[in-house]
């Protein structure tokens, strides 16, 4: 064969934006000058800030969204291949300190638009009605300011925009369905259903999880090859540079990427003006805007607001509460590795795929608050072997032998709910990174709660292994998704952000990822993130000018805007039996 059957491969050409191997951004971007006063400022295209991008467009607003990481072009920029996917990660400078230090980069922080939705797993479940009242059931935590009831919609909404594929019924929590059917197994699933089975423990089955289970549009569906958590070149798997992004630049916003913004400005009127940023080549810019959105998570969030101190904000721009980067939190993510007689071949299947939330709920009998799920995770083999170090001490010839192995480990995953302490928190370092910005110094700490949970969370995994038929079972212990630092609340004393994400303190100043979550519960945070998003654009959205020109807080709910989803990513799928 002289040339491939398609024909022969095209030359990069920079007039195609790809953002999949069919999809492709059509129009030209507009593009706004410094001087121009914008309505937003979105600051970071990530999880959240994709949806505020997309929503905020459609609705006819003037919107830019920064992003410090590139604007992937994913067939020019994306690789298949483990060590290749390391600049989808951030990877900047950062100081981590406590008695239980996090690992920070590409387990839970991403850079480039589209964020950390780039290299997640995809899974999406939901979370539960008790995890909007922790403390009023548990007397631990802190209480939402708002309940299940106000999130559930955006729930449903998103997960047919992503779409998520999952069983027909979930039990769990509000127990619901899906749309759109779930996954096959692969053998690592096959693995969790038999030890759950054996012990009695109720299982879900292939999702829920956003990644197609069949084509949908113009993606394809997934091809069962493992990829998920290096940027999935196929197009089947959900982020924002694929679901939303493409939409916002059609409806008019800008994704001014490469460009890190260094500080939020504050007018003589208490209200925010617009952001200090740095291009690429490290030429300072400010871009005038109404009103900015934070969307930078967990870390970056609380750096940028604390870099923004200025007169009557000392401590860090809309921290009165004094709460600021404090109460982090990231949930217990120890891996359980078992060896099996017969192959296992985890990578073929989506890494997250199955998991039970039966030990989700707080139980009285246990000496811990808050509880744990188990899921399927499916690491490659250059995450195996670092896996296989920790857990095993393997090196040389050991780790070799090891890896000659892989087709024969399954791994499961306990994602476990850490509290939130007032000593886990985000400061500034007296490390300064390449523009000369204090870096974020992390400090984790491990409470007794905690360290009781993990360990009960541990030896139930353990014991799903050992049922599924393992030979052998090893365990690393790890931790995963960050959020907190901002926490939304009622009480302005207590909190950085009211139930829509605007900061106490400065009106037309709002937060809007992760951070603002006051608790966690045991379910990954992508879909809740996405959610609060599209929940604070429509509040945004029926604000109108209100937002740009009064200090007046409406705290009304706002209407579900199903209209300005992004055209042909939902209202497809199973209907739904009322």
């Amino acid at each position: 064969m002289k040339e491939p059957l398609l024909g022969a491969f095209e030359e990069h050409n920079k007039r195609k934006h790809m953002v999949g191997p069919l999809q492709q951004i059509h129009a030209p971007m507009r593009r706004f000058r410094d001087y121009e006063e914008v309505d937003y400022v979105i600051v970071g295209v990530g999880s959240a800030g994709g949806v505020l991008v997309q929503r905020l467009a459609r609705a006819g607003f003037n919107v830019v969204g920064i992003e410090a990481g590139p604007f992937w072009d994913t067939e020019h920029d994306w690789v298949s291949d483990e060590v290749g996917s390391h600049d989808l990660y951030w990877t900047e400078p950062r100081v981590t300190g406590g008695s239980d230090p996090l690992a920070l980069g590409a387990n839970n922080c991403g850079k480039g638009v589209g964020g950390g939705s780039v290299h997640w797993a995809a899974f999406t479940p939901r979370l539960h009605p008790s995890d909007f009242e922790v403390y009023t059931r548990d007397g631990v935590g802190a209480d939402w300011p708002i309940d299940y009831a106000d999130i559930m919609p955006y729930y449903e909404q998103l997960e047919l925009e992503m779409p998520v594929a999952g069983p027909a019924y979930y039990p769990w929590g509000h127990p619901h369905g899906y749309a759109y059917g779930p996954h096959p197994m692969g053998g690592v699933g096959n693995a969790l259903i038999k030890g759950c089975t054996a012990l009695d423990i109720p299982v879900s089955i292939g999702g829920p999880v956003a990644i197609l289970s069949g084509s949908h549009g113009d993606r394809p569906h997934c091809i069962y090859r493992g990829f998920c958590i290096q940027g999935c070149k196929v197009g089947a798997k959900a982020s924002t540079l694929v679901t939303h992004v493409p939409d916002a630049v059609k409806t008019g916003a800008e994704i001014r990427d490469r460009s890190m913004v260094s500080r939020i400005e504050v007018g003589k009127n208490g209200r925010v003006t617009g952001v200090h940023y740095f291009d690429i080549e490290g030429n300072a810019h400010f871009q005038k805007a109404k009103a900015v959105i934070v969307s930078g998570y967990a870390i970056e969030t609380p750096r940028l607001l604390m870099h923004s101190a200025c007169a009557g904000h000392e401590h860090g721009l809309a921290n009165s509460s004094g709460t600021l980067g404090r109460y982090l939190m990231a949930q217990a993510g120890n891996v359980v590795m078992g060896r099996f007689d017969q192959p296992v071949r985890m990578y073929k299947a989506p890494p997250a795929h199955a998991l039970t939330e039966q030990f989700y709920e707080t139980n009285a009998k246990n000496d811990f608050a808050r509880g744990f799920a188990i899921q399927t995770v499916g690491p490659l083999p250059v995450a195996f072997g670092k896996q296989m170090i920790a857990a095993k001490k393997a090196w040389g010839w050991g780790l070799r032998r090891e890896m000659m192995d892989y087709n024969h480990w399954a791994t499961f995953g306990l994602l476990g709910e850490i509290l939130p302490w007032n000593d886990n928190r985000v400061t500034l370092s007296d490390d300064k990174d390449r523009f000369g910005l204090r870096v974020a110094h992390v400090s984790f700490n491990l409470h007794e709660n905690d360290k009781n949970l993990i360990k009960a969370a541990k030896k139930k995994t353990e014991d799903v292994m050992w049922a599924a038929g393992a030979e052998q079972v090893v365990q690393e212990a790890r931790y995963a998704h960050l959020v907190g630092g901002c926490r939304m609340g009622k009480d302005a004393r207590t909190s950085v952000v009211d139930k829509f994400g605007r900061t106490h303190d400065v009106a037309n100043l709002f937060v809007c990822d992760g951070s603002v979550f006051p608790t966690q519960g045991s379910a990954n945070p992508g879909l809740t993130i996405q959610a609060l998003a599209a929940r604070t654009a429509d509040y945004l959205i029926e604000q109108g000018a209100a937002i740009f020109n009064s200090n007046k807080r409406d705290m009304a709910t706002p209407r579900l805007r199903r209209e300005l989803a992004p055209p042909a990513t939902w209202g497809k799928g199973v209907p739904r039996l009322k």
